[in-house]
C-alpha cells in the first residue's frame, strides 16, 4: 500500500456525507421494503415472505407484530376475545398442559419477575386450551406449548390465540392428529435429503440404525426447545412462518449436513450417534442453515422425496392444503383499510376497554415484559425499541399509549 493514500473500506456506502455500513443500509432497505408492502392494498405479501427468509429475518419483534399476521392471513382487527377462567373447566388435556407450562420456565427471558412470568403463563395455558377448544379436531402434543409461548412472547394473548389457530389447522396439522403416525411420516423425508446429498453418511446412520427420532423435538417444537437463545428462535419462525410446512426438515438435513465430520467420527453404534445428533451446539451459522435449507429444498422438493415407498403410505394434511393456504394469503388488505372498517362497522359498547382493542400488544402484560425485557438487555432493548420508533412510530404508540 502506497504511503499517504487512504485505504479503501469495503462494504461502506457514503450516502449524504456519512458512511453507512452495507449490513446498515440493507437493513434500511429492508425496513422500507416492509413498510411498503405492509402499506400496498393488497399486501404485498410475497415482499413480506422474502424480508422474513432473507438474512436477519424481520429485525424486531415490533415488526414481527405486523408481519407474522400477514404471513398467516389474519386480521388483527378482528381477534378473539380473551379467554375467560372457565375455559379451563372439564377440559381434558388441562393437566397435561399444566404441567408443560409450570416446566417451561427457562422459555421466559432471563431476569423476568416471578408475578411476570405467572402471568405470562397463565396466559400460555389459556391460549393452548381455546385453540384446542374451538378446533376440536386438534389434539394437544407435548412440545406444542414451547411454539405457543414463543408466539405468545411476540405479539401477546389474543393474537397468539389468532396465529395458532391457524398454524394449528396448517403447518401444525400433521403433529395434532390423535397419533404419532402423521408425526413419523414427516420425519421420514429427513433420510431421503441426507442420502441424496451425502451417500456416505446417510449410509454411516444407517449402519447406526439411529433412525430419526433425534429430531422430533426439533420438528415438534420449531426448535424452539433445544434452542437457549430466544433470538435464534424467532429468526427460524421467520423462517418457517415464510416457507413450505416441510421446512423444518430441511433445517435439520442442513444441521445434520453441517456436522457430518463430527457424525463420521464418533462410533457407529445407535446411542453414540443419537447423543451426538440430539443435542444442538448453540453457536450454529443459522444464516447459512437458512440459505442451505433453502437450497436443499429447491433441489430436493418434497414431491420429489414423496415418490420414495416409504413416503407413499400417507398423505399429509399440512402439504397438501399448502397451496391453496398460499393463494388465500394473497388477498389481505393493509392495517390502514382493515383498521377504518372496524371503525366504521356498527357494533354494540364493549363491555370493557380490552375488547374494543384490536392488538393485545397495547395491554399492561406486555408492557411489564417490555419492561422487564428492557431491564434485562439494557441498550439492547432501547435500541430495538428506537428502530421501530424510527419504521412504525404509529404502531409503538399503540403498544405504549
Amino acid at each position: 500500500m502506497r504511503k499517504g493514500r487512504r485505504p479503501s473500506v469495503k462494504g461502506q456506502k457514503t450516502i449524504t456525507g456519512a458512511r453507512l455500513s452495507e449490513p446498515e443500509s440493507k437493513k434500511k432497505k429492508k425496513l422500507v421494503d416492509i413498510h411498503q408492502a405492509l402499506n400496498v392494498d393488497p399486501v404485498d405479501v410475497e415482499t413480506l415472505r422474502r424480508s422474513a427468509i432473507s438474512e436477519g429475518g424481520l429485525l424486531t419483534d415490533e415488526i414481527r407484530r405486523k408481519v407474522w399476521p400477514k404471513l398467516l392471513n389474519v386480521n388483527v382487527y378482528n381477534l378473539p376475545p380473551k379467554p375467560g377462567r372457565d375455559i379451563r373447566e372439564g377440559h381434558k388435556d388441562y393437566n397435561q398442559v399444566l404441567m408443560d407450562v409450570q416446566r417451561s420456565l427457562r422459555r421466559f427471558p432471563h431476569g423476568m419477575r416471578r408475578e411476570e412470568r405467572g402471568v405470562l403463563q397463565e396466559q400460555l395455558i389459556n391460549v393452548i386450551l381455546y385453540v384446542l377448544q374451538r378446533n376440536r379436531q386438534l389434539h394437544y402434543y407435548q412440545g406444542y406449548h414451547d411454539i405457543v409461548v414463543t408466539v405468545l412472547l411476540v405479539v401477546g394473548e389474543r393474537l397468539a390465540i389468532a396465529l395458532m389457530e391457524i398454524l394449528s389447522s396448517h403447518h401444525l396439522r400433521d403433529f395434532m392428529d390423535p397419533t404419532m403416525d402423521s408425526t413419523k411420516h414427516i420425519l421420514n423425508y429427513l433420510m431421503p435429503i441426507l442420502e441424496k446429498v451425502h451417500p456416505e453418511l446417510h449410509g454411516f446412520m444407517q449402519r447406526s440404525e439411529v433412525g430419526t427420532i433425534f429430531a422430533l423435538s426439533w420438528l415438534i417444537t420449531w426448535y424452539g426447545h433445544v434452542l437457549s437463545k430466544f433470538r435464534h428462535t424467532v429468526r427460524l419462525y421467520d423462517f418457517f412462518l415464510a416457507s413450505h410446512p416441510l421446512m423444518p426438515v430441511y433445517i435439520a438435513a442442513a444441521i445434520v449436513l453441517h456436522r457430518e465430520k463430527e457424525v463420521l467420527r464418533c462410533d457407529c453404534d445407535m446411542a453414540s450417534v443419537h447423543q451426538l445428533l440430539s443435542k444442538i451446539p448453540q453457536d450454529l451459522p443459522y444464516e447459512v442453515l437458512i440459505v442451505q435449507a433453502e437450497e436443499l429444498f429447491s433441489h430436493y422438493p418434497p414431491q420429489e422425496l414423496a415418490k420414495q415407498a416409504a413416503l407413499q403410505l400417507r398423505k399429509s394434511i399440512a402439504i397438501s392444503t399448502f397451496q391453496d393456504f398460499q393463494m388465500a394469503t394473497s388477498r389481505q388488505r393493509p392495517d390502514a383499510v382493515l383498521r377504518k372498517q372496524f371503525q366504521e362497522k356498527p357494533r354494540p359498547p364493549p363491555a370493557n376497554a380490552e375488547a374494543a382493542t384490536p392488538l393485545v400488544a397495547a395491554n399492561q402484560l406486555v408492557k411489564m415484559a417490555v419492561w422487564g425485557l428492557t431491564a434485562t438487555l439494557g441498550a439492547a432493548a432501547f435500541a430495538v425499541v428506537n428502530s421501530a420508533v424510527e419504521w412504525a412510530p404509529e404502531f409503538v404508540s399503540q403498544l405504549f399509549p
